[in-house]
């Protein structure tokens, strides 16, 4: 049996389809066949049928589609087309801004280069959260801030993550584009910072060239 890293975590372990390593459910994504035997993804892990694990890497759930591993594990002809990994990560994308949504309601979440800072300068920030397609200019300031506020001792370590493009967290947030955000300490935060990692781990493929022409026209 090959151990992941983590082994040492509590919970439910599962096995890697792919690379056959066993660890902890939330490194992996479960995938169930329909009654007509496509691979369909079950992020929220509620789907009835059996379950196939695959480590949450898109790299990895490229090589289980490129090299019919479904197909072999269930010992059945099964549909995984080379859109499966796309479509997982548009799913991580929409939980994770689902997410997001959710802390802008309960009041968990600033927005806005100001704003943020401010939440840095009060030391109320759980994460500082960056469109991936923002300019670099406002976020070297903002991480500036961050360290300076860790030598006062106002902040302890915060994290900076970028899963999500702009436009993404503009239609989680309800408003146009969206490229500074602070995630205010809270009941929500582990939700949505579980939700962020999560997309960062699978890893994000380039935007196609329609979508960054369409950043282009919103921006000009």
């Amino acid at each position: 049996m090959v151990k992941k890293p983590d082994e040492g975590h509590e919970g439910p372990e599962r096995r890697c389809i792919v690379t056959g390593e066993v660890g902890g459910k939330e490194g992996l994504i479960r995938f169930v066949l329909d009654p007509e035997g496509h691979v369909v993804p079950d992020l929220a892990e509620k789907l009835p049928g059996r379950g196939f694990w695959v480590t949450g890497r898109r790299e990895i759930l490229e090589q289980a589609v490129r090299k019919g591993h479904f197909a072999k594990v269930a010992r059945a002809s099964v549909t995984a087309g080379p859109e499966l990994p796309d479509l997982v990560e548009r799913l991580l994308a929409r939980r994770a801004g689902d997410a997001m949504g959710l802390a802008r309601k309960s009041g968990a979440l600033e927005t806005g280069f100001e704003k943020v800072l401010t939440a840095i300068g009060r030391g109320r920030i759980a994460a500082l959260i960056e469109a991936r397609d923002g300019a670099l200019d406002g976020r070297r300031k903002l991480e500036q801030r961050l360290r300076v506020a860790k030598e006062q001792g106002i902040l302890g370590d915060v994290p900076v993550l970028d899963p999500l493009w702009a436009d993404e967290l503009g239609l989680a947030l309800g408003r146009g584009n969206v490229i500074h955000a602070a995630l205010i300490p809270g009941r929500i935060q582990a939700k949505v910072l579980a939700e962020l990692a999560r997309l960062s781990r699978y890893g994000r493929s380039d935007r196609p060239e329609q979508a960054r022409a369409d950043d282009a026209a919103r921006e000009s």
